[in-house]
C-alpha cells in the first residue's frame, strides 16, 4: 500500500501552492497607440458594428466622451430612434420619484435641463435660484433696457421661456409631490 506524504494545508487547500498556474497569462493591451495598461474596456467601432476597439479605463472614458449615438442619421430619423428608446425605457422614469433628489435623479426633462444651462444653473438648483438667475439676466437684456437691439430681444425671450419651461416643471413636481 502506497503512503502519501504529509500534507502541510492542514485541510484547507486555499493554503495550497499555486503550481497549476505558472504559465503566463494572456493580457490585452489598449489600443490607443504608446499605451501598455491593460485593454479591456471594449467600445464599438463604428454604430451597429460588431467590431470593438479595447482600451484601458482612461483611454476608454475618452473615447466616450466623443462618441455620438446619432451620428452619421437625418433629424428625423435621430428623433424617430430617440422616440423609440424613450417608449422601450419609459418604466425606468416611472421609478423616478423613489430616487433621492438632485442631479441626475432623472426629475428634471431635457428641456428643463437645457433651460437650467441657459441660466447658467447647476442640475440640482432650486426655484428660488431659478427666479434669481432670471432677473438678474433679464434686467441685462430687457427691450426697455436695450430698444432696438435685437439679439438682446432674442435673448430676453430666450429667457423667458427657459424660466417657463422651469417653472412649469416646478409646478408639475409639486403637483405630483
Amino acid at each position: 500500500m502506497a503512503r502519501h506524504g504529509r500534507s502541510t494545508d492542514w485541510g484547507f487547500p486555499r493554503w495550497r501552492g499555486y503550481s497549476g498556474g505558472r504559465e503566463a497569462a494572456p493580457v490585452r493591451l489598449c489600443d490607443r497607440s504608446g499605451c501598455d495598461d491593460r485593454g479591456d474596456c471594449p467600445a464599438p467601432k463604428s454604430p451597429n458594428s460588431p467590431e470593438r476597439w479595447y482600451f484601458c479605463e482612461k483611454h476608454a472614458a475618452e473615447y466616450n466622451s466623443g462618441w455620438n449615438y446619432f451620428e452619421g442619421l437625418s433629424k428625423e430619423e435621430a428623433a424617430a430612434r430617440e422616440s423609440d428608446e424613450r417608449r422601450d425605457a419609459g418604466g425606468y422614469s416611472e421609478a423616478a420619484h423613489y430616487a433621492w433628489a438632485g442631479s441626475g435623479d432623472g426629475s428634471r426633462t431635457r428641456d428643463e435641463m437645457r433651460a437650467l444651462d441657459l441660466l447658467g444653473l447647476e442640475p440640482d438648483a432650486d426655484f428660488e435660484a431659478v427666479k434669481k438667475a432670471w432677473r438678474s439676466k433679464a434686467k441685462e437684456v430687457h427691450p426697455d433696457v436695450r430698444p432696438g437691439d435685437a439679439d438682446a430681444a432674442k435673448a430676453f425671450q430666450a429667457l423667458q421661456l427657459a424660466y417657463e419651461v422651469l417653472r412649469a416643471g416646478e409646478e408639475r413636481r409639486e403637483w405630483k409631490g
